[in-house]
């Protein structure tokens, strides 16, 4: 039999509704359970500074964690370090602190308030004094994917056709249309978030974790053995089945 490996959508600073995720995990499979959160832990939610808080503290406890890197944690750490306020990839009417991308609340969390007559230095000055160095250590240091056994956990997806060696990081945290219109069988079965939807589904090569919880809905957690997965509730364990689209 397979060990259970667990995974969490994207948690989008929603404090209480990660703890209420690990509380399920917990009860599922045990304090030691192997936890896989896929990306977005900041932005949109009150509580970012509280969840990068719980995680850094997780992995100085020797929690079975492994953190991978979203596009929405590359922006925060980014603005701090570099004053960079729009990623390539956003459109170019798009920044981070855009009410849309949730940077402002991010920056909240840490006691920064932003007002839109703020000039962008002075907003990046103010980030600078106010986030930690090891939250942005933190960040910079996460893994872009994590790959296990049959399963290979990513924020945003891969792009199709290239090996896993020559994805850019990029793709790894960004990607979308490219990616989810691909039903091809992959390697792997290929757990991802980003993409919000109204409910974690399995589309037969992938499963999409992202439900929302940056928008106020449930966050996602499921439990992986092998291949097989299952949605953790409150009341246990609910089989996601495929759905290929």
């Amino acid at each position: 039999m397979s060990i259970p490996i667990y995974a969490v959508g994207d948690i989008h600073g929603q404090m209480g509704m990660l703890q209420n995720a690990l509380s399920r995990i917990q009860a599922d499979g045990g304090p030691n359970a192997r936890v896989v959160f896929l990306g977005d832990y900041v932005d949109r939610g009150p509580n970012s500074r509280e969840v990068l808080d719980l995680l850094i503290e997780g992995r100085k406890a020797g929690r079975n964690w492994v953190m991978v890197k979203g596009n929405h944690d590359r922006m925060m750490s980014r603005f701090v370090q570099h004053c960079e306020i729009a990623d390539s990839r956003l459109p170019s009417t798009l920044n981070w602190l855009d009410p849309r991308l949730g940077g402002r609340e991010t920056l909240a969390s840490y006691g920064v308030e932003v007002i839109d007559k703020d000039r962008i230095l002075q907003v990046n000055e103010r980030a600078r004094a106010a986030v930690p160095q090891e939250h942005i250590d933190f960040v910079n240091d996460l893994p872009l994917y994590h790959q296990e056994d049959e399963l290979l956990f990513v924020h945003a997806g891969i792009r199709p056709g290239l090996p896993l060696k020559w994805q850019a990081e990029d793709d790894l945290v960004w990607i979308r249309q490219e990616f989810l219109r691909d039903a091809r069988p992959y390697p792997w079965l290929i757990v991802h978030g980003h993409t919000p939807v109204d409910a974690a589904e399995h589309c037969g090569n992938r499963v999409n974790l992202d439900a929302g919880a940056g928008y106020g809905r449930p966050l996602a957690a499921a439990v992986f053995e092998g291949r097989q997965c299952w949605l953790l509730t409150d009341a246990g364990r609910v089989p996601l089945e495929p759905n290929p689209r």
